[in-house]
């Protein structure tokens, strides 16, 4: 009997070679999956199956992770206004993992001999995807043709004509990445560290040029309405990535380090990201005091630096999410957010949570809450440890 083998697949040229290699000159029984992080129409997944079988496989299946995607990790990235490098909401980076946790769980269900994937040898995904094949199917042979045969994609084009696989792979000018938390682009210009990507390499282009006002709902740090109509987290999330595409909003390129060592830049679309990290991140200021506020910042870092470099599964991680969590019990309220062509901001909160309260003090005009005089004192003992030192050490004082 043939060993059986679990392929993520996507119907590329990459993962359509491999199907391939995999069965004909290497002799595996190939069961392909592909895992749905919100990047793909029904029609494209029905298009997607019929390849799979075109190409001879054994067994087709399609994963719709959205719902496990959210509840386990983008809950958490909102949780920590996660952005890498201050610009990058982990679009990408949050996907791969759970692409490669439900292929990874398709070979446990089936009794795979072995998993493959088509990453090449010059990127993060290899990484991702190989240590979470590690974590949960250790010992697990994996395989990765385009990477174990260094090919080029005229290498793989041969291949495949000549197994009598014929198709139009005249490569695309942008490489597109498409999910629910946004959607990266490559092109000639992020090769390089001065280029910009033009408008329309974008997925999305500018179409409403008339300024608008949005309200994103939170409960416990969950978007849960959208201009106080109750929602789903991930209603919410649909919702403002379609209302942001057609102003072209959550443009920008990344840079930074990825996990083999060397520099890279990425462009992305993440209206909804974006949008909805910044509304909650508002709200927090609001209704967290000043050492959540610290302490959340250093830990959602961690939690996106281990995240992005394919650590979902480090112990840790769930450390983390519960500290997260924990913060968000009074993170409840609306943001009013204000939208324009490629940009937005926002413009105020409304919460029942608010320590912003004039009952206390009004900043630089009233106090309520304390005296002068309580401050007067305040403010001797809090120089007292500077003064000491100044003076233990012969300074002016």
């Amino acid at each position: 009997m043939k060993k059986k083998l679990v392929l993520a697949f996507s119907g590329g040229l990459d993962t359509t070679y491999c199907v391939k290699y995999l069965s004909e000159d290497l002799g595996y029984e190939v069961h392909t999956v592909i895992v749905d992080t919100g990047g793909f129409t029904p029609d494209e997944l029905i298009d997607i199956e019929k390849k799979a079988f075109e190409l001879g496989v054994s067994k087709h299946k399609c994963v719709h992770q959205v719902p496990l995607y959210y509840k386990d990790c983008i809950k958490y990235m909102i949780f920590g206004n996660i952005l890498k490098n201050n610009t990058y909401p982990l679009s990408v980076s949050a996907e791969r993992m759970f692409q490669a946790l439900a292929v990874a769980e398709y070979a446990k269900e089936i009794g795979a001999n072995a998993v493959a994937h088509g990453s090449t040898g010059a990127g993060n995904d290899q990484v991702r995807f190989d240590l979470v094949f590690h974590i949960l199917l250790p010992g697990i042979e994996i395989i990765t043709p385009i990477r174990d045969n260094k090919l080029s994609r005229e290498n793989e084009i041969s291949y495949l004509k000549a197994k009598g696989v014929v198709r139009d792979w005249s490569k695309a000018q942008y490489s597109i990445n498409k999910g629910i938390w946004g959607t990266s682009v490559g092109g000639k210009e992020t090769l390089v560290s001065d280029g910009y990507l033009p408008e329309s390499a974008f997925p999305s282009q500018l179409t409403n040029h008339d300024a608008s006002q949005i309200k994103i709902g939170f409960k416990k740090g969950e978007p849960c309405s959208l201009n106080g109509k109750e929602m789903s987290p991930i209603a919410v999330i649909e919702a403002v990535n379609e209302i942001g595409r057609t102003y072209a909003i959550g443009r920008d390129i990344h840079v930074g380090d990825t996990i083999i060592g060397i520099k890279g830049r990425v462009g992305f679309e993440a209206p909804a990201a974006l949008m909805i990290i910044k509304a909650h991140h508002a709200l927090e200021k609001h209704v967290l005091t000043k050492w959540q506020l610290y302490w959340k910042e250093q830990l959602a870092n961690w939690y996106g630096t281990l995240l992005h470099e394919g650590q979902y599964l480090e112990p840790v991680m769930r450390n983390i999410e519960k500290f997260l969590e924990d913060t968000q019990e009074s993170v409840n309220g609306e943001v009013n957010l204000y939208l324009a062509p490629y940009r937005f901001h926002v413009l105020g909160i409304q919460s029942p949570n608010d320590m912003m309260s004039s009952k206390f003090g009004t900043y630089g005009e009233m106090n309520r809450a304390w005296s002068g005089e309580d401050v007067r004192g305040f403010s001797k003992i809090l120089a007292n440890q500077a003064m000491f030192h100044a003076l233990v050490n012969d300074k002016e004082a």
